[in-house]
């Protein structure tokens, strides 16, 4: 038999032999063992199989000795097979029954870990990585001198950056829809002012951002267009605010790219304000 076939077999029957020994201490009726077991596979990285025991017994285990541990490593096995909605509910729950418990740190840190983990990118729905933040922010103020606790700052502002993100792409989609008019609601008279609008209260939100230059970017180009495309009546106080916010953008980034958009912008600004 060639060698790549034998060591096919061998781990053929080594898998099975695995699988039967899981098999017969789920069945068994013998708790500690399958607790010891259980946490073997955790020891193991086994983490599947460590989470199915360990789920059984959290109920039989309650009010024992081994209750805290038992559900903190649930968690955690949870936590280690990436099922991070079933962590995050396990390590809530652990915090909520044991607030004073020996595990009641990390539990508190893993239910922010296990959010920021299923956190999804800036263009989808934010709700997991505000979840994320509120329970990062919850573990920092009750834990203020954990030694986690430069994790957990240093996660929350990735996760603040993937808002401020959202943020941005929308902003920034208001712009590239310019004159389109199919999705204006009755609080902003085009995509050019939403534009204006988002960026203002992202620049608020976060004053910060890494990106508040190119939120300031979109406003001055935004500001702009609204004056080119404005009625009558507006144009001139429209021009007047596109060249102090040009004015204004020259101020704070003098080094940037698009000084020489916004001093093209002034000179054309200047020929209606100017009259």
């Amino acid at each position: 038999m060639k060698k790549g076939n034998l060591l096919i077999l061998c781990m053929a029957v080594l898998l099975s032999s695995c699988a039967s020994e899981f098999n017969k201490v789920y069945k068994t009726a013998d708790n500690d063992y399958k607790y010891e077991f259980a946490k073997q596979c955790f020891a193991m990285g086994k983490y599947q199989q460590a989470s199915t025991l360990l789920q059984d017994l959290v109920l039989i285990q309650k009010g024992r000795d081994n209750a805290q541990e038992c559900l903190y490593l649930l968690g955690m096995a949870q936590y280690g097979n990436r099922d991070y909605e079933s962590a995050s509910s396990t390590f809530k729950k652990y915090y909520s029954s044991y607030p004073k418990g020996t595990f009641a740190e990390q539990a508190s840190f893993y239910v922010g870990q296990s959010l920021y983990q299923s956190a999804p990118e800036p263009r989808l729905d934010q709700t997991p990585t505000v979840g994320a933040i509120n329970a990062y922010q919850q573990f920092l103020d009750l834990f203020p001198d954990s030694e986690l606790r430069p994790i957990a700052q240093q996660r929350l502002f990735d996760l603040q950056d993937n808002l401020v993100q959202k943020e941005y792409l929308s902003a920034e989609l208001y712009y590239n829809l310019g004159g389109y008019f199919g999705n204006i609601n009755a609080n902003t008279e085009s995509n050019y002012e939403a534009c204006i609008i988002t960026a203002q209260n992202a620049l608020k939100s976060y004053p910060f951002s890494k990106i508040r230059e190119q939120f300031s970017v979109l406003i001055m180009k935004s500001k702009f267009e609204l004056a080119e495309n404005s009625s009558e009546e507006k144009k001139l106080d429209r021009y007047r605010d596109a060249e102090d916010e040009c004015y204004g953008f020259l101020n704070e980034y003098p080094e940037s790219k698009e000084c020489a958009t916004a001093e093209k912008y002034i000179a054309k600004c200047k020929k209606i304000t100017k009259d």
